[in-house]
């Protein structure tokens, strides 16, 4: 069944505490790298209705850092959907106390349905409402082109 990117949208908020941070005082690059991957699927999987795995990671775009106490928010939605594959978006941000967010992360994930043998299976279809999600579809076919062009010079 078809399902509007709405349907699947997920928003996860952290804290930073000590245990996440590097050796410079900052959010470790691996751990928000997790929770990127960790979101991603759950939004694959609540549109897909069937575990995923994910296929490749295209952008991890960081933007700025974040430092203990901070509260991150984690946005992910579906982007374009093909057969499979699924694409999530994951914009990250930093949430002050007022309540407003500055962005320092954007990441564009592929993910692909999988049945009870891990074999892939046909993924929902997506339904694009505002001009904002058509503008996301149409970005998303390209970065498909893009993936399907790094794989055959082997990247």
């Amino acid at each position: 069944m078809d399902k509007t990117v709405s349907e699947s949208m997920i928003e996860q908020i952290y804290q930073i505490r000590p245990e996440y941070l590097n050796g410079a005082g900052r959010l470790f690059g691996g751990k928000l790298m997790e929770w990127i991957d960790e979101l991603a699927g759950f939004v694959a999987i609540r549109h897909s209705q069937h575990n995923v795995i994910t296929a490749s990671v295209d952008n991890l775009k960081f933007i700025r850092g974040a430092y203990l106490g901070d509260l991150v928010v984690l946005i992910g939605r579906i982007t374009f959907v093909g057969r499979t594959s699924m694409e999530v978006r994951v914009d990250t941000y930093i949430e002050s106390m007022d309540g407003i967010r500055k962005p320092i992360n954007r990441a564009y994930l592929t993910l692909v349905a999988i049945d009870e043998e891990g074999k892939p299976v046909e993924a929902s279809g997506l339904i694009v409402q505002s001009e904002s999600e058509k503008a996301e579809w149409e970005a998303g076919i390209k970065r498909r082109e893009m993936r399907k062009q790094r794989r055959t010079e082997g990247f």
